[in-house]
């Protein structure tokens, strides 16, 4: 593991905390760059769901390129600033390989002001999410997240810079569903039986608008003159009552609002708030494909606009970047395989991420890793695994596959295990999976995607399962199930034979969503458990992998060298970017 942050030691050796404004309150602080005692156009520079894709070749942007831009606006006395709206530390081998830390030296390095957090800082833990925002040189700001033992804030709702002779506030907002697209373990006491830690939002998202209103009038108390949300909730309708449009909708005093999470490239959208007041709202993209850039003029006018390439490198950062680059290179860079297939979780005719709401060739590949770790490495009598759609991040062209591709492919170092589980929570797991499939495609993290199993989803039916205010199930569906015909590969017989609601079946997946409530996940509970922890994600598909069929001592991977085409009658076919035909959605 890399050893990093000579400077940051440095610091603390001598007594000096990093971030020590991080989890103080909202005190108006001037830095060098931004500070000007004259009337003047202000530029703030914008990120959001960068999810550590740091290896971006020129001319695209890199975090280096980002901190010469800023150094630029300083260079010249110009007063400028620099935000992330959250999901900066996860996504790749770059973020996951050390938690995340090399990529806040990165964000420290460029100069970063000011940041919220994203639902993904919490993926590795809320000691390592505290631990985060202790490493970071700037702020984190967040009105919605509370401790619930004190009732009280964890971070400042709110943070004033001093900037072309206005002061500039910024309200950060996390998205509660945090909770369930990160997991609710993560939120609880160390037994799992109550919450100690809330990200405010509520059914109808009154507690989320409430949290925000009052961060704004605080600015306002403060002093503001331009108050800007800082948010990670996004405009997907699955998202509701959270997104940013409804968060603007239903309160008054936002000036702009730079939103994350939804991954939309938005320039610049006029959304009204509850007196009829436009409020600018805008968001970059993904993966660094933009970095924003709003103009506050004298006036206070703002303007917007997306800037797609860099031609300006900062050296320090860049070779910050490039060692880390090459560390986890060399780690994970050791062919395992090779393959003719490209693997998808987006659609390739309609270029959707379907890996969240239908099968994909991917989708297989991944749960017959976990399905055939169990059989066929640990020796287990596994009748069925799940994975949801949401743990597996991109898709894979043909060529040579690496341990960096399968990290990649599953970046967040959940681990394996197996379970002892009726054939009713089966089906309520599939159920609950399927609640949003429809014509509309919306999309779930929560999609499970099977092994050994298949399914039906008919989307005439209504989603009736029932759900608390965090998207947790409570309980089965109340109505006639959307989720039909689920049959189980019987591995004697060769035959898939329809589910028994009363038998109990082995069941392998991640601990985040059979253990860890992951995705809402709550239908295990009281579940007996056979095996845990045997491997990390992206080794057990390594292991996957590396036991297909060899040419020239290397594997092969197709349906035709996997070793589950050893099992009659089980279906395969990777060769299909949609898959073999496991999950049927009428």
């Amino acid at each position: 593991m890399k050893h990093f942050i000579s400077r940051r030691n440095f610091l603390k050796a001598v007594g000096v905390t990093a971030a020590a404004s991080a989890m103080a309150a909202a005190v108006p602080q001037a830095s060098a760059g931004f500070l000007t005692g004259k009337d003047a156009a202000v530029t703030i520079l914008y990120t959001n769901d960068v999810h550590t894709y740091i290896d971006n070749k020129s001319p695209k942007l890199t975090y280096a390129a980002i901190a010469a831009m800023k150094q630029g606006y300083v260079d010249e006395g110009k007063p400028v600033l620099l935000v992330d709206a959250g999901d900066h530390i996860q996504g790749t081998a770059y973020g996951s390989m050390d938690d995340g830390a090399t990529i806040i030296e990165l964000m420290n390095e460029a100069g970063y002001d000011i940041a919220t957090l994203g639902n993904h800082e919490f993926d590795y833990g809320m000691a390592r999410a505290k631990a985060i925002i202790k490493e970071a040189d700037f702020p984190y700001v967040s009105c919605n997240w509370v401790d619930l033992r004190t009732g009280l804030r964890v971070l400042p709702a709110v943070k004033l810079f001093p900037a072309g002779g206005k002061w500039i506030a910024f309200v950060g907002i996390t998205t509660p569903e945090s909770f369930t697209k990160s997991t609710p373990a993560y939120f609880m006491n160390a037994k799992q039986t109550r919450y100690i830690y809330d990200i405010l939002g509520g059914d109808d998202g009154r507690k989320l608008y409430d949290a925000v209103q009052k961060g704004i009038d605080k600015a306002k108390t403060l002093g503001a003159d331009i108050i800007i949300g800082l948010g990670h909730l996004g405009v997907d309708p699955s998202s509701s009552p959270w997104t940013s449009e409804e968060v603007i909708a239903n309160t008054t005093g936002f000036d702009a609002f730079i939103d994350g999470h939804s991954h939309t490239v938005m320039e610049n959208k006029q959304v009204y708030d509850a007196a009829g007041k436009p409020v600018t709202l805008t968001q970059t993209g993904s993966y660094l494909a933009n970095v924003g850039k709003m103009t506050i003029a004298e006036d206070g006018a703002i303007t917007t606009e997306l800037i797609s390439t860099a031609d300006v490198s900062d050296a320090a950062v860049a070779a910050t970047a490039e060692a880390w680059i090459n560390d986890v290179d060399t780690m994970l860079g050791e062919q395992i395989a090779t393959t003719d297939i490209k693997f998808y979780i987006n659609d390739p005719a309609a270029g959707k991420r379907r890996i969240r709401m239908g099968e994909t060739n991917l989708g297989d590949f991944v749960a017959d890793g976990i399905y055939t770790y169990f059989n066929e490495v640990e020796q287990l009598d596994c009748d069925i695994a799940m994975m949801n759609g949401g743990g597996i991040r991109t898709d894979v062209a043909a060529g040579k596959w690496t341990f960096k591709t399968c990290k990649q492919i599953s970046p967040f170092g959940n681990v394996a295990c197996l379970m002892s589980v009726t054939g009713k929570q089966i089906q309520d797991a599939l159920e609950f999976g399927a609640r949003f499939v429809g014509p509309e495609g919306k999309e779930n993290g929560g999609f499970l995607h099977v092994a050994g199993a298949t399914y039906e989803i008919h989307t005439d039916i209504p989603n009736t399962v029932l759900t608390d205010d965090k998207n947790v199930w409570m309980g089965s569906a109340t109505g006639t199930p959307r989720v039909q015909n689920v049959r189980i590969y019987n591995k004697k017989t060769g035959a898939y034979e329809p589910l028994d609601l009363n038998r109990t079946y082995a069941l392998a997946g991640m601990n985040y969503t059979l253990r860890n409530l992951g995705d809402g996940f709550a239908m295990f509970d009281g579940a007996e458990l056979i095996k845990d922890y045997v491997s990390e994600d992206y080794l057990v598909m390594s292991t996957y992998a590396m036991i297909f069929d060899a040419v020239n001592d290397m594997p092969v991977l197709s349906s035709a060298n996997s070793p589950l085409a050893s099992y009659p009658g089980y279906l395969l076919n990777y060769e299909n970017p949609y898959g073999a035909g496991r999950i049927q959605v009428v």
